[in-house]
């Protein structure tokens, strides 16, 4: 119902893709081209052979396994630490993770399709899985989840081929869109729950300041990712509460300001403060308002 330019409903997934897509050119230019912007993978890698980087996760699995850690590696995840607790720890999920494509589609289509959200595992079904997998690194003595791990299968199957592969990764869209919207980022992936345990601490947050604009149209809670996040910035009990979206669970994607035709959400930091209302958008000539029902379903925690 609104008449926004297609751009600006856009904007943040166009840099999202462009974000995806630029680092995957980065690690594919040396293979392909011989031109060495980045080496390794997500995991582990290093840019423009002078600067080490390392994925928090698979330093921990590394040294709970017994293996010894060079300072390059530790330095390396230090880095990648500061970086997320300053961007948001599950911006790693929507700005980097190239799995995002693949659970990103399975969404849209199960929104086309008109599938609902289906089926939803309780959330601390992948805090379980992390601790099995830093558990299982201790006792075999390896890295456990980079065995399975679809991400790295995902990366690796794009530089030197899927072959089976492509089984992991076929199942994963087909959980997501038959089974479960979002179900794996949302409910299974223990690389999400880790990041979204530094994504507690952020300073970068998605706020909701023009909340007193908010006409009830529902398309935030509709496109988000995890749309439980939203409720208590957007529509708190207390109407003196903060308006900033502090859930470690946000990827801080930027969907909910795209399609927000009230513009009521924004990126800003962890103070960021209610505004004052501002005068209704001329680019809105309708609105379909979301019920008492509805709201209190999105408010809901699995």
């Amino acid at each position: 119902m609104a008449r926004r330019h297609w751009l600006l409903r856009h904007r943040w997934l166009l840099l999202r893709r462009l974000s995806q897509f630029g680092l995957l050119a980065a690690f594919l230019a040396g293979p392909w081209f011989g031109v060495w912007m980045l080496r390794g993978n997500l995991a582990s890698s290093v840019v423009l052979d002078t600067m080490a980087l390392t994925d928090p996760l698979v330093l921990l699995q590394a040294l709970l396994a017994g293996h010894g850690a060079q300072i390059a590696a530790l330095s390396g995840a230090a880095l990648m630490l500061l970086a997320y607790a300053l961007l948001g720890g599950r911006s790693y999920c929507a700005w980097v993770c190239p799995l995002n494509l693949v659970t990103d589609l399975a969404a849209g289509l199960r929104r086309a399709m008109g599938l609902g959200r289906g089926w939803q595992m309780r959330r601390r079904t992948r805090w379980v899985l992390l601790g099995a997998i830093l558990v299982a690194s201790w006792v075999s003595g390896s890295i456990v989840w980079e065995l399975l791990n679809p991400i790295t299968v995902l990366q690796r199957g794009i530089v030197f081929g899927m072959g089976a592969g492509w089984v992991l990764i076929v199942a994963v869209f087909a959980f997501d869109l038959l089974v479960s919207a979002h179900g794996w980022c949302g409910h299974v992936c223990p690389v999400g729950a880790f990041y979204g345990l530094i994504g507690k601490l952020s300073v970068l947050r998605v706020n909701a300041a023009r909340r007193t604009q908010c006409s009830d149209c529902g398309d935030c809670f509709r496109i988000c990712p995890e749309p439980q996040v939203i409720a208590p910035a957007l529509k708190p009990a207390d109407p003196n509460a903060s308006p900033v979206i502090l859930s470690g669970d946000c990827l801080n994607c930027g969907r909910c300001i795209d399609v927000c035709d009230d513009e009521v959400f924004a990126f800003g930091s962890r103070g960021a403060r209610r505004m004052p209302p501002q005068p209704a958008s001329r680019h809105v000539v309708g609105v379909h308002r979301l019920s008492a029902t509805e709201r209190t379903g999105f408010r809901q925690k699995n």
